[in-house]
């Protein structure tokens, strides 16, 4: 009885809350009368699209209130507001959605009332009914769950006016997809720029510089030779040993591009060689990666850095001894998992190299979900999309 009782009070509280929005959409009556004034005399005409933004936040309110008692997101497809004065004003006079939240706002006038005006008898009946029913005769409340079901009326009647039509939904996803599209573009140049700026100052900085003083050191060995084959030997002795360092920082470079090691040993191997490297107790798993066709060469690529910058940050920053890494296959997805048992707290604007992680997965059109809450464990997980 008592949870009934409980159940019945927030379905009132969701009923009057109803009818508090039926004052509003009568509220409404006169504020659409005067826009609609307005528009047809042209000067107030942006009246139209503040107007309509009202009225998607009131839908908005309602839509949020039907997830919350039922559980189940009510989806909303509204063309943007943007450009000049008269675009807006036509976008708002078109947009298919104004026309199905006015439906709903003048049909939820009319049943927002009256439901909670059915609820009050319906209190008065339950406590002299139930109360004898269930406090005399010991049974479960008969009256009370009948206030519950109009709450479930007005969620459900809501729903189905405000819910958007299948063709508007599909045009809101596919402008929502066009923009994270676009901000994902943005996102991969940046990186590309990034990395190319990388490139150019590895190669000025080391191996051009290097290759400079190997150049002066063979140019004053031919010069000394002939007069001081000791010192001319000894320049020659210098100037391979800068032959070799510059090979060095050129194989960095070029590691720094695509690694050799995923073409010579595939992604696991690599990830294993990367693991033993690291300065950490690092476990590896796989599921499905190593005896299976290999990812794109872009993917195999991305994986292996994400999973050098994780490792490198754990190294670094976590204060970690142990660590793991897991591999896995499913239907076109590459899934990567990397945890450290560190200390945790890490920071994705911080420079601590998740920015440009999540960019680089981004331009493949995979996601990167971190979870590093203070004192551990960081736990990096990305999904790539990969055709197997």
């Amino acid at each position: 009885m008592r949870e009934t009782v409980r159940q019945a009070e927030r379905a009132s509280v969701q009923l009057l809350r109803a009818a508090g929005l039926s004052l509003v959409s009568y509220l409404f009556i006169g504020l659409m009368l005067f826009t609609a004034v307005a528009t047809a005399l042209v000067v107030g005409a942006g009246v139209l699209p503040e107007t309509v933004l009202l009225l998607r936040g009131t839908a908005g309110f309602k839509r949020r209130e039907v997830a919350a008692w039922t559980g189940e997101a009510v989806p909303e497809a509204y063309v943007p507001l943007t450009g000049e004065v008269f675009e807006r004003v036509r976008t708002a006079a078109g947009d298919p959605g104004t026309y199905r939240d006015l439906r709903w706002l003048a049909a939820h006038f009319v049943y927002g009332w009256l439901l909670a005006c059915a609820a009050l008898p319906l209190w008065v009946l339950g406590l002299l009914v139930d109360g004898v029913w269930c406090g005399l005769l010991g049974r479960p409340a008969v009256v009370l769950p009948l206030i519950s079901r109009l709450a479930d009326l007005d969620a459900a009647w809501s729903y189905e006016l405000l819910l958007p039509s299948p063709d508007a939904l599909r045009s809101v996803r596919l402008a929502e997809r066009v923009e994270e599209l676009t901000v994902t573009r943005a996102d991969a140049v940046a990186a590309h720029g990034a990395e190319l700026r990388r490139i150019e100052r590895d190669l000025h900085d080391g191996t051009q510089a290097r290759l400079v003083a190997l150049s002066m050191r063979v140019g004053l060995a031919r010069r000394a030779y002939d007069k001081d084959p000791t010192a001319g030997r000894k320049l020659l002795d210098d100037a391979q040993d800068q032959a070799e360092e510059a090979l060095t920082e050129l194989r960095h470079v070029v590691r720094g591009i695509h690694p050799p090691i995923l073409t010579d040993r595939g992604l696991v191997g690599a990830v294993r060689a990367l693991a033993a490297g690291s300065g950490l107790e690092v476990t590896v798993r796989e599921d499905g990666v190593e005896n299976g066709p290999r990812p794109p060469a872009a993917v195999e690529a991305a994986a292996y850095f994400v999973i050098a910058e994780s490792l490198t940050n754990a190294a670094k920053h976590s204060g970690a001894q142990r660590a793991s890494v897991e591999l896995a296959r499913t239907d076109g997805l590459l899934r990567i998992s990397v945890r450290d048992e560190g200390r945790g707290g890490a920071d994705q604007q911080g420079g601590s190299g998740l920015l440009g992680m999540r960019r680089r997965i981004a331009a493949l059109d995979g996601t990167v979900e971190v979870t590093s809450p203070v004192g551990g464990p960081t736990i990096i997980g990305v999904e790539l999309p990969c055709a197997w």
